[in-house]
């Protein structure tokens, strides 16, 4: 679940209630201005999101939601998004997936390009809405128009596989750069593989390695398996077993199945020294390239 940023605007007020405590405090409970405040959307979702973090104040799903809800009641785009949020994964509410699409079309009808995004999705998988790509393609296409790197991704994936608009794949090549530009890493995988394969775009396999580069960098199995691919073909890079046996295997233990294949055949043709260096390498890559993206999530 992705976790927005508090609304600067009313940091100090979230703060306020937070950490002031006491006797000060105690008389300022009842004052008009503070329950002004204490009613406010702004507020409400601030507070909502200290409750989901365990910032300030006890760690509290259940809290989060209602002041969520109450903050989307009132219209607040951002809270509508994160209501939705807590419904799709069941946070602090029962698990809806038709109340989480109802509450991201609230905030995607008021321009939030992660509802959007969201809604899209939705579409996409039939996911408490009826499966519909021209819809995913819509609400895709408003969030990629803002600039949401995960609308841009998406869309270029359905020009890219043609559902819901007609196949295009330089379209498709159009807005994986833009997302990868962004540091999105399946949109930098997909964007190697365009160039790998010669879609959208002219065969370039130096282009390609440095997209999957960028992505198996950021812990995404899919693009090591790639990245070894090239290092065992010597596609964009010198051959190099223990490079492409190294990547393999940290992709196969992301649970890969193309990354196991990939070790298998790459270790049938190195020598029992190239495996031990290569292995070595692996634990190294794996260290640096997988777990600080497993703590993040």
């Amino acid at each position: 679940m992705k976790i927005r940023p508090a609304i600067i605007g009313a940091v100090f007020v979230a703060s306020y209630v937070v950490l002031c405590s006491g006797p000060a405090c105690a008389e300022d409970e009842g004052s008009d201005v503070l329950k002004e405040i204490r009613g406010s959307p702004e507020y409400q979702y601030n507070a909502g999101r200290a409750y989901l973090l365990g910032e300030g104040r006890p760690q509290d799903d259940a809290k989060a939601a209602e002041l969520f809800r109450k903050a989307a009641e009132k219209g607040l785009p951002i809270a509508q998004y994160a209501l939705g949020s807590l419904y799709h994964s069941g946070i602090g509410v029962p698990q809806s997936d038709s109340e989480a699409t109802e509450w991201w079309r609230r905030a995607a009808e008021q321009q939030d390009a992660d509802a959007q995004f969201n809604l899209g999705g939705a579409y996409f998988f039939g996911m408490g809405v009826p499966q519909d790509y021209t819809k995913a393609v819509e609400w895709y296409r408003k969030a990629a128009e803002q600039g949401n790197a995960d609308g841009q991704f998406g869309l270029g994936a359905l020009y890219g596989s043609g559902q819901g608009v007609p196949q295009d794949h330089a379209k498709a090549v159009e807005w994986y750069r833009k997302a990868a530009e962004q540091g999105n890493a399946p949109a930098q995988n997909n964007l190697a593989l365009s160039y790998e394969r010669g879609e959208g775009v002219p065969q370039n396999y130096a282009a390609a390695m440095k997209w999957y580069r960028k992505a198996a960098e950021q812990g995404l199995a899919e693009a090591q398996t790639g990245l070894g691919g090239m290092y065992l073909n010597g596609e964009g890079v010198p051959q190099d077993y223990v490079q492409a046996y190294a990547w393999f295997n940290v992709s196969a233990s992301q649970g890969d199945p193309m990354g196991k294949s990939g070790r298998q055949v790459v270790s049938e043709s190195m020598a029992p020294s190239q495996l031990e260096e290569a292995q070595k390498l692996s634990r190294e890559y794996f260290e640096k390239y997988v777990v600080p993206f497993r703590e993040g999530e």
